[in-house]
């Protein structure tokens, strides 16, 4: 199968290296609500998006797409509120990857639990005859432990949940469970995080 010219298009930008300073960079951070948690059967029904550059969200900049679907789950559909008679505005699974992977180009992709949302998007790929995301990932919850072995006194948990991070920081949980609204709780908390870690190079978040 002949892969289409979007996708040549979002390869060619891997021909770029990334700059080498932290701030130089520029964020992808991405949620996706599902139907639910199987990468066979269920399908996602929304990605939000938005770019950080430097130390700042690129509010004119945010992405957010809703994904036409058959599969409905109700349970899941009460968390993100996200109902199958509503269609306004959606679009089919791939034009939506087609717009993704031109907003995402090469840059770091970074979410909470980030591999869920990468193996998701990869299965949707997969779905259409594309290749897997070849973007380098950051997880905030990975990054948000290593800010805690810095200070030995704080006991920690196994797990740490968006809603863990949120209120750590004191950050607004109002859009909460909708993708955009987590993008963005998960953007401030990248942003306060790295704040505490002090990274000076690429290569030193990605570690």
């Amino acid at each position: 199968m002949e892969l289409p010219d979007f996708w040549w298009e979002y390869d060619e930008h891997f021909k770029e290296k990334l700059p080498d300073d932290v701030k130089e960079n520029t964020f992808v951070v991405l949620d996706t609500e599902t139907t639910g948690f199987s990468l066979t059967k269920d399908r996602m029904l929304c990605i939000g998006a938005l770019k950080l550059k430097g130390d700042s969200i690129v509010v004119k900049e945010t992405f957010e797409v809703y994904i036409q679907q058959e599969h409905y789950n109700k349970e899941s559909a009460e968390i993100h509120g996200i109902l199958k008679k509503s269609r306004k505005n959606s679009i089919s699974e791939l034009d939506a990857l087609k717009l993704f992977l031109d907003y995402a180009k090469n840059h770091v992709l970074v979410g909470h639990h980030v591999m869920f949302d990468i193996n998701m998007i990869n299965a949707a790929l997969k779905r259409n005859g594309l290749p897997k995301l070849k973007n380098k990932t950051l997880d905030t919850e990975k990054l948000y432990i290593r800010t805690l072995l810095i200070s030995s006194v704080v006991e920690q948990k196994e797990r740490y949940t968006l809603d863990d991070l949120a209120k750590k920081f004191s950050i607004s949980r109002k859009d909460r469970h909708t993708a955009l609204g987590d993008a963005f709780i998960t953007a401030i908390a990248f942003l306060r995080t790295i704040e505490k870690l002090k990274p000076q190079k690429i290569k030193d978040l990605l570690r």
